[in-house]
């Protein structure tokens, strides 16, 4: 299929499509599939966390290629054919150190392709503020779909199955990376490409502080909740469906997005998610066995990844120049889901065997009431130039 016949915003919306599929069958169950091969909770949150610490040093390695280059695509492309390749080798491992080097390797190039079809989406969008949300609302599509399957599909197919699964996933990632369109920049200018002077701002500094804080009260999320959940009396449907309830708010307020946009600043929607999340782990914390109040947190999803997402994005792109777009992006990805998120859910595992769900999830409260602090203080609504 050539390139040029699949629509721009098409070619993105069926990448976050299959990329998320891909994190809506792994997020929910990889720890399952973990500890059925016997790993202790501290190697559980070690080998869970290898997919946040890869975005530590990928983001901004590919971003500065992709800078550099210009061909966003092409390494959209080859990055996720390697990490497709990888997975392969990742579902014949059963012991840890193994497990560990071909989950690092596979999600080094996994992390590279999402920042750069980030900054390519935001570039193709900018002259439509919220345009942004109606394309990313795809890959909340794509998650919601596996997650709330996938627990009846290892039902039917044995969890053993799993990574062979997610090997499926990312070969259709890897089909989607190739149409993803090329978008042109203009010619860099070095006073324009001053990225440190770009970073050292306050107000950018502040923005990626409340990334961190708030990626940082997610991490135990993304390692522990399933094992809360079975914990709590949950079996593997109820699983797959509760992550699907947080992701269906989250699908909502993406495609609600233009019009939220056009009524409140991306600064007050920025606290608004760090307040709701602060709110939402205190009940994972405390009532997580409540059937009605399991929901009523992962409805706070809408805004501790959905508003939170597309503020930060937004942010970003009001932020950084065209020739940083790229690194912008991944550097979001490496203060949020790579160094937040990695140490976030390091600091779970530890805590975990110590005080479960209710210390763990309370580190996690008080992580995304600093970042609304953080966020009051330095990160106010000011004036766009036009």
């Amino acid at each position: 299929m050539s390139v040029s016949r699949v629509p721009p915003l098409a070619a993105l919306a069926a990448f976050y499509f299959s990329y998320f599929a891909f994190q809506g069958l792994f997020g929910p169950f990889w720890s399952l599939y973990l500890e059925a091969l016997s790993f202790s909770p501290l190697q559980i949150s070690v080998l869970m966390s290898l997919s946040t610490l890869a975005r530590i040093v990928s983001p901004v390695f590919w971003g500065w290629m992709a800078d550099r280059s210009g061909k966003r695509r092409s390494i959209i492309f080859w990055t996720s054919l390697a990490s497709a390749a990888c997975f392969v080798l990742v579902a014949l491992q059963t012991g840890f150190w193994g497990m560990f080097a071909t989950l690092a390797l596979g999600f080094f190039f996994w992390a590279a392709a999402l920042p750069l079809a980030e900054a390519t989406t935001s570039q193709l969008t900018r002259s439509q503020p919220g345009r942004y949300s109606r394309i990313r609302v795809w890959g909340s599509i794509g998650f919601v779909c596996l997650a709330s399957i996938g627990g009846y599909l290892l039902e039917w197919v044995s969890l053993a199955s799993l990574p062979w699964l997610l090997f499926g996933l990312l070969s259709l990632v890897v089909l989607a990376g190739w149409t993803v369109p090329e978008a042109a920049m203009e010619k860099r200018s070095r006073q324009q490409d001053s990225m440190l002077a770009t970073v050292r701002q306050p107000r950018v500094l502040a923005l990626f502080s409340c990334c961190f804080l708030l990626a940082f009260a997610m991490g135990p999320y993304y390692s522990f909740y399933s094992l809360g959940l079975k914990e709590a009396g949950y079996d593997k449907a109820a699983t797959g469906w509760l992550w699907s309830v947080g992701v269906m708010a989250e699908i909502l307020v993406f495609w609600q997005m233009p019009r939220i946009m056009a009524r409140v600043s991306l600064e007050r929607l920025m606290l608004a998610s760090l307040l709701v999340s602060a709110l939402r782990f205190a009940l994972i914390a405390s009532l997580l066995a409540v059937p009605a109040l399991a929901v009523l947190a992962q409805l706070g999803h809408a805004f501790t990844f959905g508003v939170h997402h597309a503020a930060s994005v937004g942010l970003i792109h009001r932020m950084f120049s065209e020739q940083q777009q790229a690194r912008g992006q991944g550097l979001y990805t490496v203060a949020s889901f790579g160094v937040g998120g990695s140490l976030g859910g390091l600091l779970g595992g530890a805590l975990w065997q110590h005080g479960g769900v209710a210390l763990t999830f309370g580190i996690s409260t008080a992580a995304a009431l600093l970042g609304a602090a953080v966020c009051v203080k330095w990160l106010r609504p000011q004036a766009v130039a036009h």
